[in-house]
């Protein structure tokens, strides 16, 4: 049996379904984790998002596991080594959700520079108030990317074609690979990235090493009024730091896809803060790239199963 404990896509759980396998389907059995551990008790695969948390408690509920699919690409929610221990393979859909946010970043920016949802609520409002809304250009400005991964690199893709600068920090990438000789990245370290940038977008992986790397000593060093996109982890940036950084001024504003933690509390320091929009962890949820995530799992956990 394959247990699908959160949503997939329609394409997806018909694939599953072709493959000979028989499937339970429930996109909210990851709340009641008892019922899951029972559920797990027939599975020989086990299929997730980002909100099951896979442990080694969770594995024992599964003797007979064979593989666990994630949804997605961030696997901060799977304990590998856990999965090592047993024996049981992992797959996830890398880089199928890049293009999306990728674009997402580019809509951020955009938003950011010109404002038009403002702009619109002003006129719906009665004003017409033209000087308040001129915003600044893309063009000739720098992006600060931390973080040169799939999404990274389809990010200074686009910008290029803004015409902005790119500089991006990232300890994987050497600076004459293709890639980034080609997109005329210029590769530094993350500091000169946060001192250099008036967008900065964060691309990182959630280590102890980047946990609050935006923080108020950091915020310090970017330019007065500079622009914050993250799309990678919550964890990244220091809520109490980031609402005052944008409260005084220091940082022009902030889009946040990702936060800490989800979904936000009602009475949290990042509400009510003007210059701050958060959304709720859609970047990577284009119909598209569902389709493709949700198709890519399902072929993979049949393979691992020797059913596809």
């Amino acid at each position: 049996m394959v247990v699908v404990c959160e949503f997939i896509s329609e394409s997806g759980l018909e694939r599953l379904r072709r493959g000979g396998v028989e499937v339970y389907y429930d996109p909210d059995l990851w709340k009641d984790r008892g019922a899951l551990k029972a559920k797990l008790a027939e599975a020989t695969a086990l299929i997730v998002r980002n909100q099951t948390q896979v442990d080694a408690d969770l594995l024992s509920a599964g003797p007979n596991l064979k593989v666990v699919g994630r949804l997605g690409v961030g696997l901060d929610n799977i304990h590998q080594p856990d999965l090592k221990a047993r024996g049981v393979q992992l797959y996830f859909a890398r880089g199928i959700n890049a293009g999306g946010v990728a674009e997402y970043v580019l809509a951020a920016m955009l938003h950011l520079a010109r404002n038009l949802a403002g702009a619109a609520l002003h006129v719906a409002g009665g004003g017409w108030n033209r000087s308040a809304f001129g915003g600044c250009e893309l063009r000739g400005k720098t992006l600060g990317l931390v973080g040169l991964g799939e999404v990274g690199l389809r990010v200074a893709k686009r910008a290029r074609a803004f015409g902005m600068r790119v500089v991006a920090s990232d300890p994987g990438r050497l600076p004459w690979e293709s890639a980034v000789e080609d997109l005329e990245v210029h590769l530094t370290s993350t500091a000169e990235v946060l001192s250099a940038s008036l967008f900065v977008s964060l691309h990182a992986p959630l280590t102890p090493q980047t946990r609050h790397l935006i923080r108020a000593e950091t915020i310090a060093t970017m330019p007065r009024g500079a622009y914050l996109i993250n799309t990678a982890r919550g964890e990244l940036v220091h809520n109490e730091d980031l609402a005052a950084a944008l409260r005084r001024g220091q940082l022009g504003g902030a889009v946040l896809d990702v936060v800490d933690p989800e979904p936000l509390p009602a009475e949290h320091v990042l509400r009510g803060v003007d210059n701050l929009w958060i959304t709720p962890h859609v970047a990577g949820l284009t119909a598209e790239a569902q389709e493709q995530v949700g198709l890519r799992v399902a072929e993979g956990v049949l393979k691992a199963l020797g059913v596809a």
